[in-house]
C-alpha cells in the first residue's frame, strides 16, 4: 500500500465514523477501538444503507489494524457508498486536496527541525516541561483524594425486585472521556470509581428497555438504586417459546402486530452447531418457526431488540441448549 493509499483509507475510516455518529452519537470516535456491539451496529448500518455485508474477521483485519494492502476495490466502493460517495474514485477525487494539504504540512514541519535549532530551543523547552510535570503530579494527587467508588444496583420498576441472572451492559459517559462499557455482576450491581459529581450511564439488557441514566452522586451515599422498565415484547417472545399454547392462530396475530414488516431478525448459533454462526430470518419465517407446534424455536434467549414506531425493527436471539 502506497503512502497516499494509506492516507486515503485512513480518511475514509474517519468518514465512516462520522456517518455512524449520526445514528449512534455515543459510539467510540476511534474506529480501531470498536468491538462487539459497535461492530454489529456498523454491520447492520452497512446492510441497511449500502446493501452490503462484511464479516467481523474482515473488520478486524482491515479496520482495527493497519493492513499492508488496500481492501478489494468492490469493498472500497461499498464503504465509500455508505460514507456518502459514489465509489472509491469519487472519494479520492473529492478528498485529494485534504490529503495533499496534510502531507505538505508534515513535510514542512520536518524541514524546520534542524540539529542547531534543537540545541537552541533545549533550554526554552526544559522549564515549561518541568512546570507541566509538577502540575501533573499535583493534579494526580487531587484526583486520588477525590475519587470515590459508587455502587449502582438495578431493579425492576414494576416488581421492585433486583434484576439478576441477566446480561446488564453499562456504558459510562463521562465528560471529556471516551465511553467505557462493562457488565454487571450476577447480583445486578455495577461499581464505578470516579471523581466526577455528575454521572451518565447508558444501561441495556435484553429484557428491559435501554435507558440513559443521569445521576448526581454524593460521596456520603455511595449506593445508588436504578429502576428499569421491562421490555414487554422481548419477554412475550421468550414466554411464547416456552409455553404450550393450543390457540396458535391468536399467537400468530399477536406476533404479527408486534413485529415490523421489514424487520431484520437474526438467529445466532454456537460455533460448534453452525459454521455460519448466524441466520437472517424475515418476519414470516420467524413467526412460522415460533408458532408451529413442531417449530424449531424452543426456549428463546433474546439478546437485543430495536424498535421503530412501536414495533420491533431488529431482533437478535439464540436458542438456549439443554444443559
Amino acid at each position: 500500500m502506497s503512502r497516499n493509499d494509506k492516507a486515503y483509507f485512513e480518511e475514509l475510516k474517519k468518514k465512516i465514523v462520522a456517518m455512524m455518529q449520526q445514528s449512534y452519537p455515543g459510539i467510540n470516535p476511534s474506529i480501531s477501538e470498536w468491538r462487539g456491539q459497535e461492530i454489529t451496529d456498523f454491520q447492520e448500518e452497512l446492510l441497511r444503507k449500502a446493501n452490503a455485508h462484511i464479516s467481523e474477521k474482515w473488520f478486524y483485519n482491515h479496520m482495527k489494524s493497519v493492513s499492508r494492502t488496500l481492501p478489494r476495490i468492490d469493498v472500497l466502493n461499498l464503504l465509500c457508498k455508505y460514507a456518502g460517495y459514489a465509489n472509491w474514485d469519487d472519494f479520492v477525487f473529492k478528498n485529494q486536496d485534504l490529503i495533499s494539504a496534510a502531507q505538505s504540512e508534515n513535510t514542512s514541519a520536518d524541514a524546520v527541525t534542524k540539529p542547531d535549532a534543537i540545541r537552541a530551543n533545549h533550554y526554552f523547552l526544559l522549564i515549561p516541561f518541568a512546570a507541566i510535570i509538577i502540575f501533573l503530579i499535583f493534579f494526580g494527587i487531587f484526583k486520588l483524594f477525590n475519587t470515590r467508588e459508587y455502587k449502582f444496583c438495578f431493579y425492576d420498576f414494576d416488581t421492585k425486585e433486583p434484576i439478576t441472572n441477566s446480561k446488564i451492559e453499562v456504558k459510562v459517559l463521562l465528560e471529556g472521556e471516551t465511553p467505557a462499557s462493562s457488565f454487571c455482576s450476577n447480583d445486578g450491581c455495577f461499581f464505578l470509581k470516579t471523581d466526577k459529581s455528575l454521572v451518565r450511564l447508558v444501561v441495556s439488557t435484553p429484557y428491559y428497555q435501554t435507558d440513559t441514566i443521569t445521576r448526581i452522586v454524593r460521596k456520603l451515599n455511595p449506593n445508588e438504586i436504578v429502576s428499569l422498565h421491562a421490555n414487554d415484547y422481548a419477554l412475550m417472545i421468550h414466554y411464547f417459546s416456552q409455553m404450550k399454547v393450543d390457540d396458535w392462530g391468536k399467537r400468530r396475530i399477536r406476533l404479527d402486530s408486534m413485529i415490523d414488516d421489514g424487520a431484520m431478525i437474526y438467529q445466532l448459533y454456537n460455533e460448534k452447531n453452525a459454521a455460519s454462526g448466524m441466520e437472517l430470518l424475515n418476519k414470516q419465517e420467524f413467526i412460522d418457526k415460533l408458532t408451529m407446534p413442531s417449530g424449531s424455536l424452543k426456549n428463546i434467549e433474546v439478546l437485543d431488540t430495536k424498535f421503530h414506531a412501536g414495533k420491533i425493527m431488529v431482533l437478535r436471539f439464540r436458542v438456549k441448549l439443554p444443559v
